[in-house]
């Protein structure tokens, strides 16, 4: 399956720096979210379900807890 993301409005975390090392995201689906690498805008992207990247989520708000 091929998803049109052509017109996606895409957006870094308020944590990335500035050194273009970070993922992008696109909100707008309920079932699922776009990602890709910031330093290669028009190369291949990642779609996670919506579950798979809430729990991607929550483990790192722990995680980043944990060793704070």
């Amino acid at each position: 399956m091929q998803d049109n993301l052509s017109h996606t409005v895409w957006h870094k975390s308020s944590y990335s720096s500035a050194n273009g090392q970070c993922v992008e995201v696109a909100d707008g689906r309920s079932d699922a979210i776009p990602v890709r690498d910031s330093k290669n805008p028009t190369g291949p992207h990642l779609i996670v379900g919506a579950g798979a990247w809430d729990s991607f989520i929550a483990a790192l708000k722990t995680d980043g807890a944990a060793s704070s």
